[in-house]
């Protein structure tokens, strides 16, 4: 499965920091939209909820106000649909938000994140659903 995210911030340094200062293991899930928001932030799931806030997965996204980054409970991703083209080098494609209008090589396309589906190209790809589950990308 090649999916191809679009991540904010550099995956495997955010991972290495919260896995040294949790103790367990973090892992990436998606940038996404936890909704129909028209924004979206890189999510992360760990095993075990935090001791502290109870939350097995978390976001994180850049401040739109100031500076910073803003760190927040992502649990809502979990069983959402995610839904994504194939094009024809085997690439899966997704939306992370509202206005996220991606475009394969071929000129497909996707939109609308977690709010609605929108795809177009000149010959219509099936839309594929994935779901969130216990951290991973799943195909329904």
């Amino acid at each position: 499965m090649n999916i191809k995210h679009h991540p904010f911030f550099d995956r495997d340094l955010i991972i290495d920091h919260y896995s040294k200062q949790d103790g367990v293991e973090i892992k990436y899930v998606c940038t996404s939209a936890l909704g129909s928001e028209a924004f979206a932030m890189d999510i992360f799931y760990r095993e075990t909820p935090h001791p502290e806030f109870g939350n097995r997965y978390f976001g994180l996204f850049r401040n739109p106000y100031g500076n910073g980054v803003i760190i927040n409970n992502a649990d809502a991703i979990e069983g959402q649909t995610i839904a994504m083209i194939e094009d024809p080098y085997g690439n899966l494609i997704y939306s992370q938000h509202r206005h996220d209008f991606r475009v394969g090589k071929d000129m497909h396309f996707i939109d609308g994140g977690r709010a609605y589906v929108r795809t177009g190209g000149e010959t219509p790809y099936e839309v594929l659903a994935y779901k969130v589950k216990n951290g991973e990308l799943v195909h329904e």
